[in-house]
């Protein structure tokens, strides 16, 4: 195909069909290439204006269906589905492989002292905050006081836990301390996800029907969206953070790991970032970006609104963030 590329190519849906898990995690896989952090911005800006001139019908002379796949993934690695706005580069999910791989070594690896355990879970909840400020459902603004009294909550909450976890840990044997770490974790993405999206449970946030058309905003939406956020994030978690302390226990039983214990961190950060290169995606396609709640489960005022306006509406849709 050349210049007559057709113009009724639906980008603003995935490739895939996201009815299934293998066409999600096909998607995902695409949107969370850590390759994508090395773009350029001018590699950046002109995927979002060949997907912008698409979407208004105008068509760069010799795009493919393949080039404009690829730059309507290179936007959506990028710019935040609801806004529109460039997502900062850490808070994307292409960056959570490098990020998250290397935290999370440096959680597993320095586990043993109070001030360790303080400090890598401070840097892991104020990443998270970044995540999942960035990657937030709908387009309501958010003022700094709201996002700081948001981060402070947050990032004390998951801290407090994990020093909770680690004294209850004292009188367990050695191998299941290693296991704090993805216990406070997961503890903390409960406290730190819906903090961090607390406006939206205030607020609510963006319902349309399956043509994207904007009913209204709900609150119970947003519940649905962040539970289903906490479920991806735990379980993008557990591979991460349960498959290299059951290895590292056993390497360092062996003479080289002994005679070389400076390996202990590269080894513990390449092992989970073996693990999150696939955790990643496929967590993320436990649910459908895109996720759907029936009319009669909203709230009441915004049930009625609906039945009047769109009397054969049954179902609707809201983007429930990553």
């Amino acid at each position: 195909m050349s210049g007559d590329l057709p113009l009724n190519i639906n980008i603003k849906e995935p490739r895939w069909d996201q009815g299934t898990f293998m066409g999600r995690a096909q998607h995902f896989f695409m949107v969370t290439d850590p390759r994508n952090v090395l773009l350029s911005s001018e590699v950046l800006e002109d995927a979002r204006v060949t997907v912008e001139n698409y979407r208004l019908g105008i068509v760069k002379p010799g795009l493919t269906e393949d080039e404009l796949w690829r730059a309507k993934y290179i936007y959506d690695s990028a710019f935040h589905p609801d806004t529109g706005e460039k997502m900062l580069l850490v808070g994307r999910m292409s960056a959570q492989v490098p990020m998250n791989m290397t935290i999370t070594g440096c959680m597993l690896t320095f586990y043993r002292t109070t001030p360790a355990v303080v400090f890598w879970q401070w840097v892991n909840q104020s990443f998270n905050a970044i995540v999942n400020y960035t990657n937030r459902s709908g387009d309501a603004a958010i003022t700094m006081n709201q996002l700081g009294a948001a981060y402070v909550s947050a990032t004390t909450g998951a801290v407090v836990t994990a020093l909770g976890l680690k004294s209850l840990a004292k009188h367990l044997p050695p191998i299941m301390g290693r296991f704090v770490p993805f216990a406070a974790v997961a503890a903390a993405n409960c406290i730190n996800i819906p903090f961090m999206r607390q406006r939206e449970l205030k607020c609510g946030i963006p319902v349309t029907d399956a043509e994207g058309k904007r009913l209204g905003e709900s609150s119970k939406a947003a519940q649905q969206a962040i539970v289903q956020v906490v479920v991806s994030r735990i379980g993008m978690a557990v591979p991460a953070m349960a498959i290299p302390p059951v290895i590292m226990n056993a390497l360092e039983k062996k003479a080289f790991m002994k005679r070389f214990p400076v390996l202990n961190a590269p080894v513990q950060v390449g092992l989970v970032g073996l693990c999150l290169v696939f955790a990643t995606p496929l967590c993320c396609a436990l649910f459908p970006q895109k996720s759907s709640m029936k009319v009669s489960s909203l709230e009441p005022e915004l049930q009625e609104n609906i039945r009047q306006s769109n009397p054969n509406i049954t179902t609707v849709y809201f983007n429930k963030g990553l």
